[in-house]
């Protein structure tokens, strides 16, 4: 199965995006994509698909979220800039489209098929997107928390990980003293 057919791009529709005139450059990148080692094709996808969640999660994903999870997919899955923007593009737009019935399925699959060091990667990297505008909002706190607990991590896992990006909860911007 290819990378795309795997994020629900593939057979006429994919034909027809080819007929439809994209740009050469873009078919090279699909090209590569759909020639990528299965394991790692899910692995990629599930990766950039719960980046996503947690960028939607306040409903708004802005321009610093996508560069954000552009440059962990490509840094993360050793991808081009290029193909990396294609991934995130793919995945936030499956977001978009099936996120409120998917994001448990995708979470869950990507605990089966990664390391605890792997996810607690992905946790760091969650945080990451979430503070790509220089504030975490409550409402993207607890996504995370939701995904950190649907990965089996603990609470004291999870604010292990949580306290390096402390000052840039919005919880705690609005406490005295903290600005």
């Amino acid at each position: 199965m290819s990378f795309l057919k795997f994020l629900g791009f593939g057979g006429d529709q994919a034909q027809a995006r080819k007929d439809s005139g994209h740009s050469d450059a873009i078919r090279r990148i699909v090209k590569e994509l759909e020639s990528m080692d299965r394991d790692k094709a899910r692995y990629l996808a599930s990766f950039a698909y719960i980046l996503s969640r947690i960028a939607n999660a306040d409903m708004d994903i802005s321009d610093a979220e996508v560069q954000k999870m552009e440059e962990l997919v490509a840094k993360f899955g050793r991808l081009s800039k290029e193909q990396a923007l294609l991934v995130v593009q793919i995945a936030k737009n499956q977001n978009l489209l099936f996120g409120s019935t998917e994001n448990f399925v995708v979470t869950r699959d990507f605990k089966e098929m990664s390391t605890k060091e792997q996810r607690k990667e992905l946790l760091h990297c969650l945080f990451a997107v979430s503070a790509a505008d220089n504030s975490i909002s409550s409402v993207e706190e607890e996504q995370i928390r939701e995904i950190a607990d649907e990965f089996g991590f603990d609470h004291s896992e999870y604010i292990e990980i949580r306290s390096g990006y402390s000052h840039l909860r919005e919880v705690m911007k609005d406490l005295p003293g903290n600005g």
